[in-house]
């Protein structure tokens, strides 16, 4: 294994991994917030591979990479007689901090792996993959962001903000505690939205889905549909009048609040009261 460490002032701190190792054997990355005793933000950016983020009582960050090599990988002139192919474990990560951020990145765009990633209970996060596995997140306090193109994304018992989104995947978020006064969305091109709010949430809702129903256990008092747009260009010559009426329904919940913003393209809507 080569580790190369190399320290550039004293908030910036880069590490650069490289094994060639059975997966079992690596050892997980410990990495210090430069200032432990507030909230830092963790941001992952990998391409290939899920994302797990769970939270632990100490105050760093543990990082472990579970690499897989595409097994299907074959030449199509076959593997050379007497020889086997030796799949490398190594996944080539990148972790820099400066200034109580943290970023993750991996070097490997040809080969999956994922992330196990432990964090102070507070801690913002700002999560992106492209394809693999899911991301899923537990128990994580802090404004989070997570971004899955073709997967789902889950965020379990989390306190806080949440943005989230996938291409390709459902969104499933349950929220034990929300930040006042602070808006969040939860998008999906193709799958369901489910969110669970606390009970006593207030929020105005904005929901549209195109291939799918909104359900919901809140009382939701629905407001007016909004008026058409209308596009009359006919007093010029050759124009034409468009009316298009909105996809949107909007409501509020508890009297109303910050906005909660709730989409899908194909697929359904569910807004759940928390116990």
């Amino acid at each position: 294994m080569e580790i190369f460490v190399k320290v550039i002032s004293n908030t910036l701190l880069v590490i650069a991994i490289c094994a060639v190792l059975p997966a079992h054997a690596q050892d997980a990355l410990t990495v210090n917030f430069s200032d432990p005793s507030r909230p830092g933000l963790l941001k992952v950016n990998i391409f290939n591979g899920g994302i797990v983020v769970r939270t632990h009582p100490g105050r760093e960050v543990i990082i472990d990479s579970k690499s897989s090599s595409n097994q299907n990988r074959t030449s199509p002139f076959g593997p050379p007689d007497g020889l086997r192919r030796i799949d490398s474990n190594a996944t080539g990560l990148t972790v820099e901090e400066e200034n109580n951020v943290m970023t993750v990145t991996a070097r490997n765009f040809s080969r999956s792996g994922d992330l196990e990633i432990q964090v102070p209970v507070k801690t913002n996060l700002n999560l992106r993959t492209m394809n693999g596995g899911e991301i899923v997140v537990d128990g994580v306090e802090g404004e989070i962001e997570a971004t899955h193109m073709n997967g789902a994304v889950s965020l379990n018992n989390v306190a806080g903000s949440v943005v989230a989104h996938s291409m390709n995947g459902r969104v499933m978020v349950g929220l034990r505690e929300i930040t006042p006064n602070k808006s969040m969305s939860f998008t999906s091109m193709n799958g369901d939205v489910d969110i669970t709010l606390p009970p006593a949430t207030k929020a105005n809702l904005k929901m549209r889905t195109d291939n799918g129903e909104i359900r919901s256990d809140f009382e939701i008092q629905l407001r007016p549909i909004s008026p058409p747009t209308v596009e009359d260009s006919r007093n010029r010559g050759a124009g034409n009048l468009r009316i298009q009426t909105g996809k949107t329904t909007n409501g509020t919940i508890n009297g109303g609040g910050p906005d909660v913003d709730l989409r899908t393209l194909n697929g359904n809507v569910y807004i759940r009261k928390g116990k």
